[in-house]
C-alpha cells in the first residue's frame, strides 16, 4: 500500500545517518522488552509474516512517521492481537489479563529462542512452473497500488529495469498478507538506473537493484 512507510525516493526527509558501529541495539529497556514480544508472539502462529508487516505499514502516516521504531511495532502487534480476539482495548489499556488465554497453535520457550532464530522463517518454496523471465531481460515494473501489503516499491513503478538474477520461487507478500495462501511466485533481481527512476539530473554511475516477484514485472516494450 502506499503508507507512510513506502518513502523510497521522496524528498524532505534529510539524509538517512548510519548508526555509530558501538551504538546499543536498543535505545531503552522497553524497547528490548517489545522487541521479546513481538517473536514470542510470532510463534503463537496467529499470524504470519507479511501480516505482521502490513500490520504496522497501515498505521496513520502521521504516527508511523513520528513514533519511534519499537513503537511501531508494539503498535503493529497490538492491531494483530486485537483483531484475533486475544486481547481485548481493556487490557491492553490497564496491562492485566481479563479474560481467559485464547489457544495458540504454539510457544516459544526461553530456552528455544537462539535455535528458532537462527532457524529463521525461510519463504522459499519448489517452482512449479518455469520462469516468465530470463536473466539479461529489460523488464517494466507494473504501474500498480494495492490497498493492502506489498514489496513493489512507490518509487519503482512503472519503471524500466534489467533482470541480472532469478531467485527461485517465494511466498508471494500480496496474497499471504491477506489471508489468502502463498501463492509461490519466481523471485527476480532486476537493476533500474538512477536515472530511470529519478530523472537525468541522477548520477550515470548510480543504479538501485531490488528483488521483485513476478507479478509485479511485465516484459518491457
Amino acid at each position: 500500500m502506499n503508507g507512510g512507510a513506502d518513502l523510497g525516493g521522496m524528498m524532505g526527509f534529510g539524509p538517512v545517518a548510519d548508526s555509530a558501529e558501538d551504538a546499543p541495539n536498543y535505545k531503552a529497556d522497553w524497547e528490548a522488552r517489545v522487541m521479546g514480544m513481538v517473536v514470542a508472539l510470532g510463534a503463537c502462529g496467529a499470524w504470519n509474516l507479511d501480516q505482521s508487516r502490513f500490520s504496522r505499514e497501515s498505521l496513520p502516516p502521521a504516527d508511523y512517521l513520528s513514533w519511534p521504531y519499537y513503537r511501531i511495532w508494539l503498535e503493529g502487534v497490538s492491531k494483530l492481537l486485537l483483531a484475533r480476539g486475544m486481547v481485548t482495548e481493556e487490557e491492553l489499556a490497564r496491562g492485566k489479563m481479563e479474560i481467559p488465554p485464547a489457544p495458540v497453535k504454539g510457544c516459544l520457550t526461553a530456552r528455544d529462542v537462539p535455535a528458532t532464530l537462527a532457524r529463521g522463517g525461510p519463504v522459499d518454496r519448489p517452482a512449479f512452473q518455469d520462469a516468465a523471465f530470463a536473466e539479461g531481460q529489460r523488464v517494466q515494473a507494473r504501474n500498480i497500488h494495492p490497498e493492502s501489503h506489498t514489496r513493489l516499491p512507490r518509487y519503482a513503478r512503472g519503471k524500466s529495469g534489467v533482470i541480472t538474477r532469478l531467485h527461485g520461487c517465494h511466498v508471494f507478500p500480496d496474497t499471504n498478507a491477506l489471508g489468502q495462501g502463498e501463492s509461490p511466485a519466481w523471485l527476480y533481481q532486476v537493476r533500474f538506473s538512477a536515472q530511470e527512476l529519478w530523472g537525468p539530473e541522477a548520477s550515470e554511475a548510480d543504479s538501485v537493484t531490488l528483488d521483485l516477484w513476478e507479478p509485479y514485472l511485465e516484459a518491457a516494450l
